[in-house]
């Protein structure tokens, strides 16, 4: 069951896009914690704050995860031509870098539904 959740090119349900929503959530806190970590760690940032907080670097790194996990999505399952398919991937982009990251993922669940 978890390899249809991880799989980006599997056609999802309702449900399905729900869980898909549910885990990227769950794996993007977990990699921006640690990438935020490590960069304090190595000297390259001084304060981080949390990634609910909001600050500048988790947004920047939600908005990278974002667009990387679209990108996958439009390529596996060859949607690079579809009008909507791409608008989705810009909206969710938009919406990470300038509301909230967990509101960005929202069309990037809903892009796993379409069908090519």
């Amino acid at each position: 069951m978890l390899d249809k959740i991880l799989d980006v090119g599997h056609v999802r349900s309702t449900t399905g896009a729900f869980w898909f929503y549910l885990l990227s959530v769950v794996l993007l806190v977990g990699i921006s914690t640690t990438l935020v970590h490590v960069m304090g760690m190595v000297g390259l940032v001084e304060t981080s704050g949390t990634f609910f907080t909001g600050s500048a670097l988790y947004t920047l790194v939600g908005s990278v995860f974002t667009l990387f996990v679209s990108g996958m999505i439009l390529s596996h399952r060859k949607l690079t031509s579809d009008i909507f398919a791409v608008l989705l991937t810009v909206v969710a982009v938009y919406l990470s870098y300038t509301t909230d990251v967990m509101l960005g993922l929202i069309p990037v669940a809903i892009l796993t539904t379409i069908k090519k």
